[in-house]
């Protein structure tokens, strides 16, 4: 048993975890505000992490100017979107609105390809180092940032649902539409502040795993990988979307060393979180932290 290898990948684990959690969290945020599940968050990732790549090769900008322009894009891109597409959905059956957002992914899928290629490109060198040792370990700096970014997200959003009017104001939206119409809060801001929130911070995301592994269509599976943290942490529970993401990143990197160890299966780390999924919509629809719905006949 090669401990060593097991800990670096637990390491690993734990800091792309984190961003799941992230992206996790901006599921948890369009559910909790619009009771709709977007299954086109991963291509949000993949349409941000093309917009800083472009802003970085064809401007030359580095990465800290590249970014605010990235994040002003998607803001203004998820509030479009929720005004021209989803608004004119409320009030329609759930699974129209489901499907929607489906077909939203594959026309995004479809427009990246055709706008930027198919193949992977390569994010423009932005740390001097591609890896640093952090007490014997091995880890990606792009990695290392996102974990920094990501703590400093979660304490936001935190921060943002307890104190800031606009956080209470989705909280109220979320447990009671009318009530908080009711009351003054406008339901239709609401909405497209959690759009724009969203697109913003999946869009980091997708910058982080794009200077990782370079920018394709690939990116827009990661919305997908996302979406068993989402079901273990449960679907309206900030809170368990980053313990969820945490759990499903160490479980994916761990099934990879047994696989390489023993099993020798070949796809394990890929389809590990899914075999999870399964079992925890079995034994656990809610989620761990996930409200459980009640109904009476």
């Amino acid at each position: 048993m090669n401990l060593d290898f097991l800990l670096q990948l637990v390491v690993n684990g734990l800091i792309v975890g984190t961003l799941y959690g992230v992206v996790a969290m901006c599921f948890v945020l369009i559910y909790k505000s619009t009771q709709i599940v977007n299954f086109a968050q991963g291509e949000f990732l993949l349409i941000g992490a093309w917009v800083c790549w472009w802003f970085m090769t064809e401007y030359r900008l580095p990465l800290w100017a590249g970014l605010p322009l990235t994040f002003a894009f998607m803001a203004i891109f998820g509030v479009l979107l929720q005004i021209v597409v989803l608004r004119p959905m409320i009030g329609q059956p759930i699974i129209s609105v489901i499907m929607v957002t489906i077909g939203l992914s594959m026309v995004f899928q479809a427009l990246m390809g055709w706008i930027f290629g198919v193949f992977a490109k390569p994010f423009p060198p932005v740390f001097e180092h591609a890896a640093v040792n952090v007490l014997g370990l091995q880890v990606q700096s792009a990695y290392l940032m996102s974990l920094l970014i990501s703590v400093v997200i979660m304490a936001g959003f935190y921060w943002f649902f307890k104190h800031s009017r606009i956080g209470l104001a989705m909280r109220a939206t979320a447990y009671d539409q009318q009530a908080a119409q009711s009351l003054g809060v406008s339901v239709k801001q609401v909405f497209a502040m959690a759009w724009a929130i969203s697109a913003v911070v999946s869009a980091l995301a997708g910058v982080v795993v794009g200077m990782v592994n370079g920018v394709s269509s690939a990116l827009s599976f990661f919305g997908i990988k996302v979406f068993p943290a989402v079901i273990l942490g449960g679907l309206d529970s900030i809170v368990g979307a980053i313990v969820g993401g945490l759990v499903i990143g160490v479980l994916e990197n761990v099934a990879e060393y047994f696989d390489s160890q023993w099993l020798h299966i070949g796809n394990l780390y890929t389809v590990a979180p899914f075999y999870a999924l399964v079992i925890i919509l079995m034994i656990k629809p809610y989620g761990l932290f996930g409200t459980r719905n009640i109904e009476r006949i």
